[in-house]
């Protein structure tokens, strides 16, 4: 009997040993889905928006080799009592309003302060759109009715063979995809995981089986469509989204500080969402936008791009806000006004017509309320009309 719980005790610990060193070994992916599991908790929710590159992969970048641009100090706009309510109910942590390019006020909430990195999440989606429209203007990607499997072979066999890269610009791929932040088991959760846990996205793209429409046919916001774009994008150059999105478009910008994507397992940038800049780097990148693709004298992103990515070209149901080539154009809105819009408040509004750009990052657990895109919506303009 004594031997036999002498082997008991030796196989216990043996098993404590392993349990251990699993731990160990595992510590990481254990911490990083634990991260997800707590991203939006209300207790640690801004500190985590502004600490993503601690809590998951990253995907390095440098603000590059020149000077930072100036923003020029506008007359300053004072906040009127129904924006301050409006700042307190979403949960603003940051924002940045240019008048012609002259910055006319800035404040920043709960604790956080200018110098911070803030997760940009879908905003991240427009940045990707202008630099896809470089590359489609200086011939590297040969334009929007490209198939998608053409750079990215991986690809074929999956929901994605036969849509264009025109196609998943608009997000009308016809890939069947779950987008509930709120289910635990919804597609877009399911990815979170696999970019915890240092999956590949690549991969999980390319499992995806399942169609609700033809390529081309049906508007339906799929985030993943995004990161289809950026496979197109590094399987026509070889080269990372990082690498491409500094040299072509964040090196110009003059932005204060080193920006970062979160990253996948293999180091594949999270770039449907996952970069990180200051409120006001958000802010330049807007203005940038605002005056044409031009910045400082040089032209960044072509004109023509921008003008064609900000019209709702995309086939919207008729009740549905408008879509373009990854910007949002809500109903009955002029060309010339358009956003970028990311979750839990993420946004930056362009009114070329007013000469208007709005920066804001937020921590807003309840962004997917009736009513409250509207309500945001509204904000910003009541903003630039003032002005």
């Amino acid at each position: 009997m004594k031997r036999v719980m002498g082997i008991m005790v030796r196989l216990l610990l043996v098993s404590v040993i392993i349990l251990g060193a699993a731990a160990i070994w595992k510590r990481n992916d254990i911490r990083r889905l634990l991260a997800v599991n707590s991203l939006f908790a209300e207790s640690k929710i801004v500190a985590n928006f502004g600490a993503m590159g601690t809590l998951f992969f990253s995907a390095d970048m440098t603000r590059g080799p020149g000077p930072v641009s100036e923003l020029p100090l506008g007359e300053t706009y004072a906040l009127p009592p129904e924006v301050e309510a409006w700042i307190d109910t979403r949960s603003v942590t940051s924002l940045v309003v240019l008048k012609d390019g002259a910055l006319v006020h800035e404040s920043y909430y709960q604790g956080t302060a200018p110098g911070d990195l803030r997760i940009s999440w879908s905003v991240a989606k427009s940045f990707l759109s202008a630099l896809t429209g470089i590359l489609i203007e200086n011939g590297t990607i040969e334009g929007l009715d490209i198939p998608v499997t053409q750079h990215a072979p991986q690809l074929i066999g999956s929901a994605y063979d036969g849509a264009t890269l025109g196609n998943v610009m608009h997000m009308a791929s016809g890939v069947a995809f779950n987008e509930d932040y709120i289910d635990f088991s919804s597609d877009i959760n399911r990815m979170g995981r696999v970019l915890a846990l240092g999956g590949a996205l690549d991969d999980f793209a390319a499992g995806l089986t399942e169609q609700v429409a033809p390529p081309g046919t049906q508007w339906h916001y799929v985030s993943i469509d995004t990161h289809v774009i950026g496979m197109v994008l590094r399987g026509a150059t070889g080269r990372s989204i990082p690498d491409l999105l500094q040299e072509y478009l964040l090196w110009p910008l003059g932005l204060e500080a080193d920006p970062y994507y979160v990253a996948d397992g293999k180091g594949v940038a999270f770039v449907l969402g996952g970069l990180n800049l200051t409120t006001r780097d958000y802010a330049r990148f807007g203005q940038m936008i605002a005056q044409g693709g031009m910045w400082q004298g040089a032209q960044i992103v072509p004109n023509d791009w921008i003008a064609i990515s900000t019209i709702p070209t995309a086939p919207t149901a008729a009740d549905e806000s408008g879509y373009g080539l990854q910007w949002w154009i809500p109903q009955g809105w002029p060309a010339g006004e358009f956003i970028a819009r990311g979750v839990y408040g993420q946004y930056i509004y362009i009114n070329q017509n007013l000469g208007v750009v709005i920066a804001t990052n937020a921590t807003d657990r309840g962004f997917t309320e009736d009513g409250v895109a509207a309500q945001n919506e509204a904000v910003f303009r009541l903003i630039a009309d003032a002005l």
